[in-house]
């Protein structure tokens, strides 16, 4: 038998290992009737670390998050949050969750909100730090104002204030970006960058993948309920590719291409996925090398462009079966 990771957390400490992560969730299954939503989801989150989880709609994105927090009960796996395991109710007491759907009492001042939230979760949070945290959100000069009169922007604004006024170690944000204006979604990110430099943990499930490539660690990948890729952005968009124009392509300079990566050709442009995760001098090197190589055979190079494969690509390429 393997110790949890709460046991692990304290053994940890007794040996001067780093804690526990923020989440462990190992089998996770959930059926709805005769319709699999989660089906053996395991997957981790290291504190001070941001990782997104993403899918198409249906892919069981939002059950995995509602399993997690104890608002629906998994019909097999575990769960521990920050060392605790997730039936334990003071597993919660330092998370911050923001829904992607929520509803605050319209008769209520977006201060009066944060102060409820304050008191239900049980923390010491002095009235100063909450009005900071309605100015972190952009709402500093709103507090008085009624719920009711928010825009929907205004309000997942003031939904990212109550999921952060606690003091939380552990953020969880579902969709934290939809209904906000381009600014709006600078301030989330901004807001997510500064949770990580302090520490705390941050689980994203967002459908705006510029979003998620921009602030997250490493991804998840969800579909049909399973996890179908993880890992860091360099492993998920290691390859890169080279786009050359260019004429007078014989035998033997489709050959040199061809051994330098997967070639793909459209009319005069040819496309080479580049191996390796990381631009380094060899790979640098090796670019002009291979026009100079391809000059040398007669080919005439009209241009040359060097990319990397985007998060969106490479999810759309997981979802059809393309494995790295």
């Amino acid at each position: 038998m393997t110790a949890g990771p709460d046991l692990a957390a304290a053994r940890g400490l007794l040996a001067g290992l780093p804690p526990s992560p923020a989440v462990w969730c190992s089998g996770l299954r959930k059926r709805y009737g005769r319709r699999t939503a989660v089906d053996g989801v395991s997957f981790t989150v290291g504190r001070g670390e941001v990782v997104g989880l993403l899918g198409p709609n249906g892919a069981g994105k939002t059950s995995v998050i509602k399993m997690l927090l104890g608002l629906v009960r998994p019909d097999a796996g575990e769960v521990h949050l920050l060392g605790r395991p997730g039936r334990d109710p003071q597993a919660r007491e330092r998370v911050g969750y923001l829904p992607e759907l929520f509803r605050y009492q319209p008769w209520l001042t977006a201060a009066e909100v944060l102060a409820l939230h304050v008191r239900l979760s049980g923390a010491a949070v002095p009235a100063a730090e909450q009005r900071d945290r309605l100015g972190l959100v952009g709402l500093a000069d709103r507090a008085g104002d009624r719920v009711g009169g928010f825009s929907k922007g205004m309000q997942q604004r003031l939904g990212l204030a109550v999921a952060l006024v606690a003091r939380p170690e552990l953020v969880v944000l579902d969709e934290p970006t939809s209904a906000l204006d381009p600014l709006g979604r600078a301030d989330v990110r901004d807001v997510v960058l500064a949770l990580r430099e302090d520490g705390v943990a941050v689980l994203l499930n967002s459908h705006l993948i510029g979003e998620v490539e921009r602030v997250c660690d490493r991804v998840v990948v969800l579909d049909r309920g399973r996890v179908a890729a993880a890992g860091t952005l360099g492993e998920l968009l290691g390859r890169r590719e080279l786009r050359l124009r260019l004429t007078g392509v014989g035998a033997d300079a489709e050959a040199r291409l061809a051994a330098t990566g997967r070639l793909t050709r459209s009319g005069e442009t040819w496309t080479v996925e580049l191996p390796g995760a990381e631009d380094t001098a060899e790979d640098t090197a090796d670019v002009p090398r291979l026009v100079a190589d391809l000059v040398a055979l007669g080919v005439r190079v009209h241009a040359v462009e060097p990319g990397r494969i985007t998060l969106e690509e490479r999810l759309l390429g997981i979802l059809r079966g393309d494995r790295p």
